[in-house]
Formats: structure tokens, C-alpha cells, sequence
């Protein structure tokens, strides 16, 4: 284990690719580790930990002090992203990743450790229950104008195409659907 450096960069956004970077460019992706890393090196509550296997990086975690909640100001580490590439699960480097979240937490004075898995990774989120981590809480996300879309359909008064109309209109739709006679 060891604190990432620049050149670790472009095996990083390997790494972590699609699924927790910015769906950009892949140099963009680059240069985006690359701050992270040097932001990580100029702060005490960050750390950005590689784990070698046989001399080759072999899986990563962002580290940060942070709070449990935007209102529980309990300090908590977050282990962003604990990623292993696939040749090399299997070995003891993502329990060695959380490990180092752990002593992370210790040497911060924070009594939890959290972290997130994707919730379609049935692996991730099995190897996080076995290490003791339960749920806390669902995080959703949606773009912008897609919520917009769907709560001006909600408030009728806000509304262009007359949202109260649209429910009416649609729940008399399903209502006969459910009358119709089977075929």
C-alpha cells in the first residue's frame, strides 16, 4: 500500500473508468486524477492509497475526512470508490483497502468508516456486508431537468400543459384499462 503519485494517474482512470469518473474524454479523466492526487498530497484529511500486487497496481481508494451527513457533523472517513481490478480480486486487496480506511479513521480520531457500492454490483455490496458495513442510506440521482420535468408535473399551478388536467386524464385512462374484460 502506498499514497498515489502522478503517474499512477492513467492506471487510475483505468480503474475506475466509467463507473465513478466523469463521463468525459479519457485524458480529461487523466487530468482529473491528477488534481485529486496532488490535492490529496497537500492534505491531512485525504489520502489517495494504491495497492500494489507483484510490482503491479492492483486495486485503489479515495480516502477523505468528512462528515456522516450534510447535518450529523459526526466525522466519518469515506473510502470512495474501493476498486480492485478483476485479475487481481480474490487476493486480500480489497479487505487490505479497507483496512487502510480503517487506520485512516484512527489516526483522524473518526469512529466510522463508509463507503458506497454501485447498487447493481452484487459482489461490492457483499463484500462490504461481510465486513461489518450495512446500509445507511439510498442515494438516488437524476439530471436536473428530468426532476423539473417531473415535479411541474406534479404542481398543476406551475404546470404549461395543465398538470391537473394530464392526472385526471390519466388516471381515468389506467381506471379503464382495469374495467376491460380480459381476452
Amino acid at each position: 500500500m502506498r499514497c498515489a503519485e502522478l503517474t499512477d494517474a492513467p492506471l487510475l482512470a483505468e480503474l475506475w473508468g466509467e463507473e465513478a469518473l466523469r463521463r468525459v474524454d479519457h485524458h480529461d479523466q487523466i487530468a482529473d486524477l491528477e488534481l485529486l492526487i496532488k490535492a490529496a498530497s497537500a492534505s491531512a484529511e485525504q489520502r489517495l492509497v494504491v495497492a500494489e500486487y507483484d510490482g503491479e497496481i492492483a486495486g485503489a481508494v479515495f480516502l477523505r475526512l468528512t462528515t456522516l451527513t450534510a447535518l450529523n457533523l459526526e466525522p466519518v472517513v469515506e473510502a470512495v470508490s474501493p476498486h480492485v481490478f478483476s485479475r487481481f480480486r480474490r487476493h486480500g486487496i480489497g479487505s487490505s483497502l479497507m483496512e487502510c480506511a480503517v487506520t485512516f479513521a484512527d489516526e483522524l480520531g473518526a469512529a466510522h468508516v463508509m463507503t458506497a457500492a454501485s447498487s447493481g454490483s452484487r459482489d461490492a455490496n457483499r463484500f462490504m456486508a461481510r465486513l461489518g458495513l450495512g446500509p445507511f442510506a439510498v442515494s438516488r440521482v437524476a439530471s436536473s431537468p428530468t426532476i423539473r420535468a417531473k415535479v411541474t408535473a406534479h404542481r398543476p399551478g406551475l404546470s404549461t400543459n395543465g398538470g391537473r388536467h394530464l392526472t385526471r386524464v390519466l388516471a381515468a385512462r389506467r381506471s379503464m384499462k382495469r374495467a376491460q374484460p380480459l381476452r
